[in-house]
């Protein structure tokens, strides 16, 4: 049988296979183009002990329903506990140096503690927040191995809360309800700074909250993504601003979503009549 790999060896592994340099500009692949160049991991964790989410698994289903529609070859995980994040980043590494475009999607509880930021699986069972990085995948390991890969393009999206959750709680949205967020406080990550050829994007502002959705069945900044990734020609920037403000618009500015690029090429999901973004 062969050793265990460390979680930090593990992590180091997939976040070196997400990297990227910069490429000529990418739009999205055509029907003879060849989906398993383009690759993505979806995960969608809602089945917390002590925090549950309803639409995680919902949101990720959908997201992976939409990529493949988009010719990704999508791996898609929900309710994972802490082998199965690990393993799932292990998969996907395994494979992500021959795509052209490797995206993450993570939907679930996400948290910062001492400056590093970690995507919480269903399992942690926190005493104190020195038990967090433990038991959880820490999402700057994989910043910091972004450029690891000569080529190709990575795209992580965190729709994430930016607060502990270990802590509970509610807050009074814009329809006077009162909604769970991903989170107990509202104390956000830390910075993540996107290397060279990435884009990093998260539901909500540093210092934000990311609610969960009030209709049962997609969180407010996943029903925006999806509404807007099949856009012919969309550049990603104009994506994720588009999403920024509708978001801001459903909630009255209770969250609003943030990104970090240095994307050096153009990208969109899906190209126009002409195979291009823009």
């Amino acid at each position: 049988m062969q050793p265990l790999l460390t979680r930090r060896t593990v992590l180091g592994c997939a976040v070196g296979a997400m990297a990227l340099r910069t490429v000529p500009a990418v739009a999205a692949p055509g029907p003879g183009d060849g989906g398993a160049q383009r690759v993505a991991l979806v995960i969608g964790n809602g089945a917390y002990r002590s925090a549950p989410l309803r639409n995680p698994p919902g949101d990720a289903a959908a997201i992976a329903t939409t990529l493949r529609g988009l010719g990704y070859d999508v791996t898609l995980r929900q309710n994972t506990r802490l082998p199965d994040l690990i393993e799932a980043l292990r998969a996907f590494s395994v494979r992500a140096p021959k795509a052209s475009v490797r995206m993450l999607f993570y939907a679930g509880h996400g948290v910062q503690v001492k400056g590093r930021n970690y995507l919480v699986p269903i399992d942690a069972d926190p005493k104190s927040e020195d038990d967090i990085p433990k038991q959880s995948a820490d999402v700057g390991e994989f910043i910091d191995r972004l450029s690891a890969i000569p080529t190709g393009a990575n795209i992580v999206v965190l729709d994430a809360c930016r607060v502990n959750p270990f802590a509970g709680g509610v807050i009074v949205g814009p329809d006077g309800r009162r909604l769970k967020f991903r989170g107990a406080t509202p104390g956000g990550l830390a910075t993540l700074d996107a290397p060279v050829g990435t884009l990093v994007a998260f539901s909500t502002a540093p210092n934000g909250v990311a609610l969960d959705g009030t209709d049962g069945q997609h969180s407010v900044y996943a029903r925006h993504l999806l509404a807007n990734l099949p856009t012919p020609g969309l550049p990603i920037e104009q994506l994720f601003k588009r999403v920024r403000i509708a978001v801001a618009e459903d909630t009255r500015r209770v969250q609003v979503p943030w990104e970090s690029s240095s994307l050096t090429s153009d990208f969109c999901f899906k190209s126009n009549a002409d195979g291009r973004c823009g």
